[in-house]
């Protein structure tokens, strides 16, 4: 999208977390169609700048840092307060899965640094956000997680765990934030994106043979949903988690 194609401001700002590709970048474009101003996160900051660029440099900005450290969470809010004067939506995407095997042997440090990335950072960037502009001005909160979060996933047991942790994460912000913010969480089936590569890479047409719909995700899928949720069409929505599956779930229990 070019800058004469952009649509008026919305007056909205958002925050959105691992968004130099993938999921995340889907998500800050679907905001900035719509007129939002977006703060971009991720760990790479050449590809954050690129992003950034990509998505128009007058209403995007780009802090690079770790998720899960507490002073790049800070320096993410503070840069956005500082660069658009609020933060209305926060969107929790940045994730990690370094590990691909049975739980039984899987070292505990690793499983430490899954919750800690997809997780812990989650809480401590909604606890930032709260803190900075929607204690007093409202607001919502989108958590992506997986349909691993709500099923078996075997050889991807930590990265399952910590989305079922992040669902359960969404339902007590949502409870603790009401009434004046929404907090949901979409779970995306597999989305074609590097950071699931492994799960379809050279064998794309079998793995969406299982979809219903009969195609893997896009993240402009995910980008419309979460779109959705931090819309004012949303708003009598809280606590939900938005299974997004190109309808996967339809074959449980068919042989």
């Amino acid at each position: 999208m070019t800058a004469q194609e952009l649509p008026p401001l919305s007056g909205k700002v958002a925050l959105v977390t691992g968004a130099s590709r993938g999921i995340g970048y889907g998500v800050a474009e679907a905001l900035v169609a719509r007129g939002d101003r977006v703060c971009i996160t991720g760990r790479g900051e050449e590809a954050l700048k690129e992003a950034a660029e990509r998505l128009g440099a007058d209403r995007v900005i780009a802090v690079p840092g770790k998720a899960h450290d507490e002073a790049h969470q800070a320096a993410a809010v503070e840069a956005t307060m500082a660069a658009f004067g609020r933060v209305d939506f926060l969107v929790n995407n940045a994730g990690t899965n370094p590990v691909f095997g049975p739980i039984a042997e899987m070292d505990l440090n690793v499983a430490r640094k899954v919750f800690e990335t997809n997780v812990v950072s989650a809480l401590g960037f909604a606890q930032q956000t709260w803190r900075a502009w929607q204690k007093e001005n409202g607001g919502a909160i989108v958590n992506i997680a997986s349909i691993a979060g709500v099923s078996a996933s075997p050889f991807i047991g930590a990265y399952g765990m910590s989305k079922a942790a992040m669902i359960n994460l969404t339902l007590q912000l949502a409870h603790e934030y009401a009434p004046l913010v929404r907090v949901n969480a979409i779970a995306p089936a597999v989305v074609k994106t590097k950071f699931a590569q492994a799960l379809y890479e050279g064998r794309e047409a079998e793995a969406a043979s299982a979809y219903p719909l009969g195609r893997l995700g896009l993240p402009e899928d995910i980008g419309g949903t979460a779109a959705f949720l931090t819309s004012s069409q949303a708003d009598w929505i809280t606590g939900q988690t938005l299974v997004v599956d190109g309808g996967l779930f339809l074959n449980a229990g068919v042989a």
